[in-house]
């Protein structure tokens, strides 16, 4: 039985700001040197000192990154506190998920709504739709409306979403006991596990930290509650726009299953997933029908089908980076006709439910 835990760090100057979500941003800017493009000598450095002072910051030494990053941490903590108050027996699973997903673009919705120079909104809402993953299942559980179940008294109910502002995202998940009930024995055990991992990587995600001693932490603490870190899991690096970044912790390494060591550094912010299990710690995918993807931006193909054409188009022009599920798609009969051939040409990247 799976328990999540997520936590939000920002690793600023002398600040660690935490909240029910993670997030990294790098500094664009880090090893530049602009005199090297830009020589005190050269007759053009003040056309050159311009283009450099008009380059996007886009990590948290720009104190408007952070306004963003806090706001939409805000947002998120509203929406996942809405959606654990709802979480009662016999509530609908697909109808908490789209409340999260309505209150986060209800709420992104009424900030930020100048338009620019070119007459165009800042992009902001959703950034991983709403999911509640019950007992066995690890997450990504966002279902059809039709494909649904209701929750019933002690199920483990995992929650997890995130917003954007701007390209800026927050993250959030938690896990509850539907129905309140005291728990006890190794479903207690596996509870505290992760709470106890959140709480480490909350304290190890620090400048000069590496990700393995968060990676080492988590092993050590399920070897305390004597439950295991799932396998498969994975904390990113989040930039602008990317919530699926190349710098990962690891959950639980494995000689099969491992990434590269770094580094933490100043500026940074990371989405941290923390994952127990009372069985084995391996998952497996499921026979649940996948609502969630995102767009793979590095291919391109010209569907055939008028409703596969039809699907693309809305997600390119809604969703063109960040995960979205399928419910969001205005006509449902083209949600279903076009992922099927849209999946079929690569278009799509698909974090199934497991």
């Amino acid at each position: 039985m799976p328990q999540l835990r997520n936590k939000s760090l920002w690793l600023g100057s002398g600040l660690l700001w935490n909240a029910p979500a993670v997030w990294i941003e790098e500094d664009d800017l880090r090893g530049f040197d602009p005199s090297k493009l830009c020589p005190t000598t050269n007759p053009r450095a003040s056309t050159c000192d311009s283009v450099l002072r008009n380059e996007e910051v886009s990590d948290l030494s720009n104190p408007d990154v952070t306004t963003k990053y806090r706001t939409a941490a805000d947002i998120v903590n509203k929406a996942l506190q809405k959606v654990v108050d709802a979480c009662v027996p016999d509530a609908d699973v697909v109808m908490l998920c789209d409340m999260g997903d309505k209150i986060m673009e209800e709420e992104t919705g009424k900030l930020y709504n100048k338009k620019d120079k070119e007459g165009k909104k800042m992009e902001k809402g959703v950034a991983f739709p709403t999911c509640i993953s019950v007992n066995e299942i690890v997450g990504h559980f966002s279902p059809l409306r039709g494909e649904s179940r209701q929750l019933k008294p002690g199920d483990v109910a995992k929650i997890d979403l995130a917003c954007h502002i701007d390209g800026f995202i927050a993250s959030a998940a938690h896990t509850i006991i539907v129905g309140g009930e005291k728990v006890t024995g190794k479903q207690a055990d596996v509870v505290m596990a992760a709470w106890n991992a959140a709480e480490a990587a909350l304290r190890l995600v620090q400048v000069g930290n590496r990700n393995t001693q968060v990676t080492e932490a988590f092993a050590k603490i399920a070897e305390d509650f004597k439950v295991k870190p799932m396998q498969g899991v994975l904390s990113h690096q989040l930039k602008k726009h990317v919530i699926d970044g190349n710098r990962t912790i690891i959950c639980a390494e494995t000689p099969e299953e491992k990434v590269e060591e770094f580094e933490f550094e100043l500026n940074e912010v990371y989405s941290i997933d923390v994952v127990m299990s009372t069985g084995e710690g391996k998952g497996k995918e499921t026979e649940l029908r996948n609502t969630v993807y995102k767009r793979a931006v590095e291919n391109m193909y010209s569907l055939k089908t008028q409703k596969a054409r039809q699907f693309i188009s809305e997600v390119n022009r809604r969703f063109p980076a960040l995960p979205f599920t399928l419910r969001a798609i205005e006509d449902e009969q083209v949600a279903r006709v076009g992922v099927s051939e849209a999946k079929r040409h690569e278009l799509l990247d698909e974090p199934r439910p497991f």
